[in-house]
């Protein structure tokens, strides 16, 4: 059987890029001196071959997916509808349709259009920028400025699209001028300050000089782009209306995607993603430097990166590969990102340029006590191995060693964490699954011609049979849902967490598309991730969009803000097959009382209740989107904003009175290592204020003392009747 990987992709209409020394998930074709029709010609060809040959479920060509593959694709050119006027869309229209027949009849007419307006739209819009920095800015006038491009019609008209430029800049130049006051006040209340204050005046010419900068130098990426890329966006907007993880991979990027299951990173460690005209944080790579540094976290809006003490370049709007690389860069160099925080806090963080090491990659494991009884936490960041290296690390293997080392420190019981964990190889969940089960099938796939393999644990070696709790976020896809649903299904373990896990059931394989080209004067063409089978829980239901529901639901941050496989329109339907046959655990004690004990405890966990707020609050700030351009408003706003996020600062202040530990096989590395050292310690502490794994190991105590407690379920039972 080939290698199956299992990946979560969180927004299809999106690049996705490791910030590592450029390690991208998807890139532009390679630029070529001399644009080729023909070969554009054969790329859509042979896509549109390879998928309806190789696709799960291939959608039609037809007038429909011609319609979405219109909106994603002008979403993708103008998301903020800063370029395109509404004559423009309204010529566009015609071709609203008919798409779909430019696809088989292998025409370009509708990308050549949309190509060369868009090409002279930005070449307009740089003249727009420029007069609207050319003088001072009024800050007094009050208007304001919407940010929801969503719902943004077009500009009627070049005055109205100018007047749009001239709203966008001053929002640009107010946010950073009224940083620009806030360090300078900080500096002159320092005793130590000799610096001279500068003028308002002086402030405001430098604002309008920096960010004129910035938008020159967005443009001048603009300007180096070809044909070629703008024509990659375009094969990506046709490939992923099949299903949000059919993509496009540019000649070079097949190597890169191997790697990203066990090469090693640098950078700054995060995951980034465009959404609309900003550039989102999706994740920090444990152990590289946004990690250690605490102050980025996902859902952060990057505004502005600077080097060192170099000028602030404004990236919103820059192409996201251009954003890569205004933050890479050598290691030990400082980069300096202005944020928006999701509660829309705007914040300039430094972070020094790192390696991320591999090791953070890998699992990890930590003792901790409680009540006399001793629990061990294995986390497991992604389902890694390498299959053309026999002797490189691979996950099913390392999670039974880390298994046997707590064992043989008297752990009695076993928190799995998997949240954020994105995927990975299909055959590492089915060894990691199996070392909690006697045997018996892990996981059902079917492929589009309705054939169905079951995956079974045959080794009636349970490596681990005492409590056990596996933990899951909205990010946990893919890979580990396939663990937590067979965890869940054998009711083996106990699953915490989000309401609900990402929602990712179906299995990608790439397929190079020279394969099908003999002798081709073109080059690389590259090569195609395609859906080509899903992937069932024993039970017979799917994990698409519905994912796993957790056992125990802990309110999150981020629960209400759109972000799994439901809120994609073309994601593929949940269905179920029959199940397979499995016997449900029966050594496991305490199971239903641990649950009920838990949610006893959520409900009047003061800790819970206002991450609970907090999520209904961020939720809130995420509808609105009107800010106002006028500078004391302006200032009111955020200063609002600062005093309702104070009220939120227990959240991360949080901290329990466990002390977690390293494995002894550690302890006597770090004596040498002060890098692995300083990184244990960190994980450890970032453990002591996480109050999901607090929760995680009373469940587990519950389970191993829980018999003691019976009372406690009978009075929760009684409760719920009265209440009734």
């Amino acid at each position: 059987m080939k290698p199956i990987f299992l990946f979560m992709k969180r927004n299809y209409k999106v690049l996705l890029v490791v910030l590592a020394l450029s390690v991208a998930m998807w890139s532009f074709i390679p630029k070529e001196n001399t644009p080729d029709p023909e070969k554009d010609k054969l790329l859509i060809e042979l896509l549109t071959f390879v998928i309806e040959k190789g696709h799960y479920n291939p959608a039609a060509i037809d007038d429909t997916f011609s319609k979405g593959v219109y909106k994603d694709y002008l979403e993708a050119l103008d998301p903020s509808k800063r370029f395109f006027l509404q004559s423009d869309i309204d010529e566009f229209s015609k071709y609203e349709t008919q798409i779909d027949d430019q696809i088989n009849n292998k025409e370009l007419t509708f990308f050549d259009l949309t190509y060369t307006r868009l090409m002279k739209r930005m070449n307009d819009s740089k003249a727009y920028y420029e007069e609207a920095l050319s003088s001072p800015i009024d800050y007094k006038k009050d208007e304001t400025i919407s940010t929801d491009y969503e719902k943004l019609p077009y500009a009627k008209n070049e005055k109205e699209l100018k007047d749009r430029w001239r709203k966008q800049v001053k929002l640009s130049t107010l946010s950073s001028l009224v940083e620009k006051e806030k360090v300078q006040e900080e500096k002159l209340k320092s005793k130590d300050n000799k610096d001279t204050p500068k003028t308002f005046a002086e402030l405001e010419k430098e604002t309008r000089a920096s960010t004129l900068k910035s938008l020159n130098d967005n443009f001048g990426f603009i300007k180096d782009l070809n044909r070629d890329d703008w024509f990659s966006i375009y094969i990506n907007a046709i490939s992923s209306r099949f299903d949000p993880h059919t993509s496009y991979f540019a000649p070079n990027e097949k190597e890169r995607f191997d790697v990203s299951m066990s090469g090693k990173l640098e950078g700054i460690g995060a995951r980034l993603q465009k959404e609309n005209d900003f550039t989102k944080i999706t994740e920090l790579i444990s152990g590289g430097p946004a990690w250690r540094g605490k102050q980025l976290e996902a859902g952060d809006l990057i505004l502005k990166v600077a080097q060192g003490n170099g000028e602030a370049i404004d990236v919103v709007g820059m192409r996201l590969d251009d954003v890569v690389k205004k933050i890479k860069g050598p290691k030990g160099t400082e980069v300096k990102l202005t944020i928006k925080k999701p509660d829309g806090t705007i914040k300039v963080i430094s972070i020094i340029r790192d390696e991320v090491e591999i090791e953070e990659t890998y699992v990890k494991s930590s003792v901790v006590e409680i009540d006399g009884n001793k629990y061990g936490i294995i986390y497991l960041p992604k389902f890694y191995i390498d299959f053309e290296n026999k002797d490189s690390r691979d996950a099913g293997k390392d999670v039974a060693i880390e298994v046997e080392r707590l064992k043989k420190e008297g752990v009695q019981g076993i928190v799995m964490d998997v949240r954020d964990n994105g995927g990975g190889s299909l055959k590492t969940v089915v060894d990691i699954a199996g070392l909690f089960i006697e045997q018996g099938p892990i996981v059902q796939i079917k492929s589009a011609a309705g054939k169905k393999e079951v995956l079974y644990d045959r080794d009636a070696k349970v490596q681990w049979d005492g409590p056990l709790v596996v933990m899951i976020n909205e990010f946990s896809a893919s890979a580990s849902e396939i663990l937590a649903a067979a965890i869940q299904d054998y009711k083996r373990g106990v699953i915490v967490g989000s309401k609900q896990s990402y929602g990712k059931g179906t299995v990608q394989n790439v397929i190079d598309l020279n394969q099908f080209v003999r002798g081709s004067t073109y080059g690389d063409l590259g090569a195609l991730k395609t859906t080509t089978q899903k992937f069932y829980r024993i039970n017979g239901g799917s994990t698409q969009r519905e994912g796993v529901k957790s056992d125990i639901v802990m309110p999150d941050k981020y629960e209400y803000l759109k972000m799994g496989e439901k809120d994609v329109d073309n994601a593929m339907p949940w269905d179920k097959i029959d199940p397979a046959e499995y016997k449900v655990w029966t050594k496991q004690h305490n199971f239903d009382l641990a649950i009920a004990e838990s949610k006893a405890r959520l409900a009047n966990n003061p800790q819970m209740q206002l991450i609970e707020d907090n999520a209904k609050w961020i939720d809130q700030r995420s509808k609105e989107n009107i800010y106002s351009l006028q500078m004391d408003k302006f200032k009111a706003e955020q200063k609002a904003l600062e005093e309702k996020n104070k009220k939120y600062k227990p959240i991360t202040d949080y901290k329990n009175d466990l002390k977690f530990m390293s494995l002894p096989y550690e302890n006597e590395m770090v004596k040498n290592d002060t890098v692995l050292k300083e990184k244990r310690d960190r994980w450890h502490e970032s453990l002591s204020k996480d109050v999901y794994v607090d929760e995680a190991l009373h469940i587990l105590n519950d389970m191993q003392n829980g018999s003691d407690r019976k009372g406690l379920t009978d009075k929760v039972k009684t409760e719920k009747l009265v209440k009734s």
